[in-house]
């Protein structure tokens, strides 16, 4: 097998935060300076991408790396003390893993078909299905041990 060959099946697939493209990004090349092919987004950020009804099965599907998603609300004071934590992770740990938040009061329909009962819950996904979750705030030490064990082997 030729390097190119290596490199391409190498290739990591991300889905764009903006229009939700699937997009190849090489492994021999920095993904945090990825762009979206269709639309020239920046696949990455460094902040978690708000995910509702209509673009969560896109970006957990489409993106092949660990996705960790903050399922939370504007009225949960513990969702809120959690929130910088989160965003401080995303700036951490992309482009290895993707972060997510979902606003389970705007998007009641992701919450009851993933049984959120309690918030925050962070629920960890690999190849499109829940690999596991956790329910309670974090501080980011703790978010951070969290999530690096969390996805391991996703």
């Amino acid at each position: 097998m030729t390097a190119a060959a290596d490199a391409t099946s190498a290739a990591r697939q991300i889905a764009c935060p903006k229009c939700l493209a699937a997009n190849r990004v090489p492994a021999d090349r920095p993904a945090e300076k990825a762009r979206c092919g269709a639309c020239g987004t920046p696949l990455f950020d460094g902040h978690p991408v708000e995910a509702t009804e209509a673009t969560f099965d896109a970006l957990i599907s489409r993106t092949h790396i660990p996705v960790v998603v903050d399922f939370w609300a504007p009225w949960c004071g513990p969702c809120r003390m959690m929130a910088p934590a989160y965003e401080q992770a995303a700036a951490q740990l992309e482009p290895q893993v993707r972060l997510l938040k979902v606003d389970t009061q705007a998007n009641p329909g992701l919450a009851a078909r993933y049984g959120i009962r309690s918030i925050p819950t962070l629920a960890v996904f690999g190849g499109g299905q829940e690999l596991t979750r956790q329910s309670g705030a974090m501080p980011l030490p703790q978010l951070l041990r969290w999530i690096e064990a969390a996805t391991a082997y996703a």
